[in-house]
């Protein structure tokens, strides 16, 4: 199939020059006379443990979401402390008549007017 393709894609299938011979690097040479040693002898530089501060613990993740959470639970019950004491039903322009009377109905028509259905209800 590849003798049907032009010359200049041919030559992409071209095999390439072999790679030349290099022999393997000589290891370099290591000083005998040099001798490693450990950290140990400069754990007098370091700071003393007892002089290290605490470190400071930062709140993960969770541990904020949690705290947030409780600060809302908090505000929350603030808020409701604070309008339960200000709440008279007593004294409320809003409400009509007898709170143990009310009726709630569901699935009515939104054209349906008030009076409409004060007058269905009255009898109740």
């Amino acid at each position: 199939m590849t003798q049907f393709l032009p010359a200049n894609l041919l030559a992409l299938f071209a095999p390439r020059d072999p790679l030349p011979y290099l022999p393997p690097p000589q290891p370099k040479h290591v000083n005998e006379n040099c001798t490693l040693t450990g950290v140990g002898m400069y754990g007098h530089l370091f700071e003393d443990p007892t002089e290290t501060p605490q470190p400071v613990k930062c709140p993960s993740r969770l541990e904020r979401k949690e705290s947030k959470r409780l600060e809302k639970e908090q505000s929350q019950k603030n808020r409701i402390s604070q309008e339960l004491s200000t709440w008279d039903p007593q004294n409320d322009p809003n409400a009509t008549g007898d709170a143990f009377k009310t009726v709630f109905v569901s699935r009515i028509n939104y054209d349906t007017r008030e009076d409409k259905l004060q007058r269905e209800f009255e009898e109740f």
